[in-house]
């Protein structure tokens, strides 16, 4: 059995508001770069081979960048920009990065507090005062989510309004509305409303807008030409649309940059992301101090940042998701070693491609996967129809059907395409969820990162 693991942060959320995808007949060849000299190292070969499956098969679509030393040694782009207009994607293709973006908003925070502006220790009750437990929550804890803060996204009422513009008064009352999840400190669990709290935070104490913070004391320093908060997508600036895939590639709608902000507002590429960490890595952007502060991890959450084991090398970085969107981004201080996958459909989990690709660098065994489609009919699918829950947490899933394809909702998410297996087995590959089906006591077992939950017919 395979041992190296890279954690994707998409538990049972089958279900972020991230989509997966499906396009039409994807066949077109891919754009690589190779740098000469460091060919040698990777295995391009093999790694052109699972880009190639992925396109074949309409599991990917999207673009890799692995970086030695600051040199770009392998990239490669696939889909499109665009399926309506049969826009292909290229190297150039700008992706929204999702929750990468929160290592840009706490490499601000850093700074801020090198210049004396913030301190880890300080509480935010004079940015937030409405907000529960405000006297107790630090900076820090928002930083690395400790703070209690509910995650405002996980709300069922979210996806009514995320296509909406938000003020900031709006975007407060949202998350103050919200009971603490627990006591400041005592544990972590992620939320998206500690970012958007500290997007507040530095635009009051520079008086600026996000949008100038990370231009200005990020990009414009880097040279990042192709990173900036966004707006709406563009596709005439190489931006792109994201899809998922619902028995074809389907359009996502767009949320409206003002509700993630510094938790998911950032667009980038592969290349500028891996150019963005090596620097942050190098003491570029923030202190070593400052840089040890945030990769310390504390209940698997350092400060804006995440620790990556591959076998026995670790990394550190961020992965992201939004709409359709879905990111990775990572850095292996060791090997100085960076690896950045940006996507706007997918269709197979972002996990398996980020073993591959890594495998294929490291030397490691690796398959490339073999998709073999079982068919099922319309009939056969009515068994599995119908809302199942468990005592175990709130979620729910609605199981539908459109013809001969299995469709599973959860609780307050958009609805997902399952892939039958057989023997009443049915994968959602973005996320590695299994859903193992037993007709006759009106349950099934999900199965997901070794956990298993059932959930039983309503």
């Amino acid at each position: 059995m395979k041992k190296q693991i890279i954690v994707l942060l998409a538990v049972i959320t089958l279900l972020l508001s991230c989509s997966s995808k499906k396009i039409t007949q994807i066949k077109e060849t891919t754009q690589q770069y190779i740098v000469v000299e460091e060919k040698e190292r990777l295995n391009s070969s093999k790694l052109d081979s699972l880009f190639d499956v992925l396109t074949e098969n309409d599991k990917f679509m999207g673009n890799i960048v692995l970086s030695l030393n600051g040199k770009i040694i392998y990239t490669n782009a696939i889909g499109f920009d665009d399926i309506e207009s049969q826009k292909k994607s290229t190297i150039d293709t700008k992706y929204r990065i999702g929750s990468i973006s929160k290592m840009f908003t706490a490499s601000l925070i850093f700074k801020a507090i090198e210049e004396g502006k913030l301190n880890t220790e300080q509480t935010i009750e004079t940015y937030f005062p409405t907000i529960e437990n405000a006297n107790i929550i630090t900076i820090g804890n928002l930083l690395n989510h400790r703070s209690g803060i509910h995650n405002f996204t996980n709300d069922d009422s979210y996806l009514t309004y995320n296509t909406e513009y938000k003020t900031e008064q709006e975007m407060i009352k949202i998350i103050s509305n919200f009971k603490s999840d627990f006591e400041p400190s005592t544990k972590g669990s992620y939320s998206n409303s500690n970012y958007v709290l500290l997007s507040f935070i530095l635009e009051k104490i520079y008086n600026s807008t996000l949008k100038k913070l990370v231009n200005e004391k990020i990009c414009v320093p880097l040279n990042l030409k192709n990173t900036y908060f966004g707006s709406e997508i563009d596709l005439k600036n190489n931006e792109c649309h994201s899809y998922k895939y619902l028995a074809e590639w389907t359009k996502e709608t767009e949320t409206d940059m003002s509700i993630p902000l510094g938790a998911g507002a950032i667009v980038s590429t592969p290349s500028d992301l891996t150019k963005f960490i090596e620097a942050l890595f190098t003491e570029k952007i923030i202190s070593k101090q400052s840089l040890t502060k945030m990769t310390t991890i504390k209940d698997k959450y350092g400060m804006g940042i995440f620790q990556f084991p591959f076998n026995d090398k670790k990394s550190f970085g961020h992965t992201g998701g939004i709409d359709g969107f879905t990111s990775f981004l990572s850095f292996f201080p060791k090997e100085n070693l960076s690896i950045a996958l940006c996507s706007n459909g997918s269709n197979y989990d972002n996990n398996n491609i980020m073993i591959g690709a890594l495998s294929c660098y490291f030397n490691e065994p690796f398959d490339i996967p073999i998709f073999k489609k079982i068919e099922i009919t319309e009939a056969d699918l009515e068994q599995y129809l119908g809302t199942y829950s468990t005592d175990k947490m709130p979620l729910k899933f609605t199981m539908t059907q459109d013809k001969n394809i299995l469709f599973a909702q959860g609780t307050g998410q958009p609805k997902v395409a399952l892939d039958y297996k057989g023997e009443n087995i049915f994968l959602f590959e973005q996320v590695g969820a299994i859903f193992e089906f037993n007709p006759e006591s009106n349950q099934f077992t999900l199965k997901q990162g070794g956990g298993e939950f059932i959930f039983t017919k309503e």
